[in-house]
């Protein structure tokens, strides 16, 4: 389709955190403590902003500050807030420091649906790679299938900020 029939609001992208999560049936939308506090801070910060696009009319902001905000309350609606339980095992909320087989070490936090941030490792607690990581204890090896075949994994460390 041609740029010329397509809105600019279009091309811009969401927050992840602003998606609805996509669960499966029955999954509940568990998120942690600090990420609903960062969610509920958005949800101010777009409030106020919202009251002062509201007072210049200024109605392409407004649409779009409505629609993150609805976005957010529609959210809301779904989360469950679970309570990080510090363990031995890495559970929902850890961080979870593993080794791959060639020496390249990497840090994974395990987190609800609308906490992922690639660029900082978090991961949903539904993805195959946290799956994988769920139960385990530093010193174990698990296995998990990636994109580009199965993969093994040594635990090293299991955190909890």
């Amino acid at each position: 389709m041609s740029k010329a029939f397509t809105r600019e609001d279009d091309a811009e992208e969401s927050s992840p955190a602003l998606q609805i999560a996509a669960l499966p049936p029955g999954a509940k939308n568990y998120i942690t403590p600090e990420g609903d506090r960062a969610l509920r801070a958005e949800f101010e910060r777009l409030e106020s902003e919202r009251a002062r696009v509201s007072a210049s009319q200024d109605r392409s902001n407004l649409a779009r500050l409505d629609q993150k905000i609805g976005r957010l309350k529609q959210i809301f609606s779904t989360l469950v807030v679970a309570p990080i339980n510090p363990s031995e095992e890495a559970r929902f909320g850890a961080t979870v420091r593993v080794k791959y087989p060639g020496g390249h070490i990497e840090t994974f936090r395990i987190v609800g649906v609308n906490e992922i941030d690639l660029d900082r490792n978090w991961i949903s607690w539904l993805s195959p790679l946290a799956r994988a990581l769920l139960n385990a204890k530093s010193g174990s090896i698990v296995r998990f299938k990636a994109p580009n075949g199965e993969q093994e994994l040594e635990i090293l460390s299991v955190a909890y900020e």
